[in-house]
């Protein structure tokens, strides 16, 4: 038996590095998973790498209500209801002092990286009472703990959903749905590539992953398996104790 046997997973964000690791790692587990993204094409090359009948994908915007109300749906329709939520999906913004920061752009970043966790949470509540409880993980960053220079709204959004989390474990504990957030440090994914990129140039950046992987005690960025497996934890009863708290996987970044 799996450490998630037989659970239902919702995982937004499903088709970027992170996801799909997670994806991978949950059915692994013994989950039903069904991954949400944008891009139909990547989440079938995601549920392919995966290889399992056990998941299955939903195209969706996390900022639509309505979208985050069908994933809620479709995961109950394919799977009998929903046990976990990964409100994983995020974007980075743009590179670029508070001064010169487009404001449609900004908006963008906390419509996706906090109004889509909010609108998960609100979606999946009842589906999840229904239950008899579950487990919600919100992906933050470290950027979310401390304050980042010329990453204003990104680092603004990481923040806010601790926030979030936090309201929402206290609100929901008494119908057993427990809130979480994950705080990865860099990690090696096509979000830091772009990062790196628009900090240093194409010509920088291979400087700035070494400057940020020196910044790291253990010398070296996550994988994606390094925060999969946070979230399995926070997601299966082996967290059932845990919820309003803030996970920090960052090799010693925050230390």
């Amino acid at each position: 038996m799996g450490r998630l046997q037989d659970k239902v997973v919702i995982i937004t964000g499903g088709a970027g590095g992170i996801g799909r690791e997670a994806g991978r790692l949950f059915v692994d587990e013994g989950a039903y998973v069904l991954l949400v993204d944008l891009n139909e094409d990547a989440l079938k090359d995601a549920c392919n790498e995966i290889g399992s009948n056990a998941v299955s994908y939903f195209v969706g915007d996390v900022t639509r209500a309505a979208d985050n109300d069908a994933m809620v749906a479709c995961a109950t329709e394919r799977y009998g209801g929903v046990d976990g939520l990964l409100a994983n999906a995020g974007i980075e913004g743009d590179v670029a002092s508070i001064a010169d920061y487009d404001e449609d752009r900004f908006d963008q970043v906390m419509a996706i990286n906090v109004k889509g966790p909010f609108l998960g949470l609100k979606s999946v509540t009842p589906a999840m009472e229904k239950r008899g409880g579950g487990s919600v993980v919100i992906t933050s960053s470290v950027a979310g703990l401390m304050g980042t220079p010329n990453l204003s709204a990104y680092t603004t959004s990481k923040h806010a959903v601790i926030g979030l989390m936090r309201s929402a474990a206290k609100e929901l504990a008494p119908l057993k749905i427990r809130v979480n957030t994950v705080n990865p440090s860099p990690v090696e994914t096509e979000m830091m590539r772009r990062l790196e990129s628009g900090i240093g140039g194409e010509e920088g950046a291979e400087l700035v992953k070494a400057g940020m992987a020196e910044r790291i005690p253990l010398q070296r960025y996550g994988e994606p398996a390094d925060i999969a497996r946070m979230m399995l934890h926070l997601v299966s009863d082996d967290s059932d104790f845990i919820t309003g708290s803030v996970n920090v996987v960052d090799g010693g970044m925050t230390a």
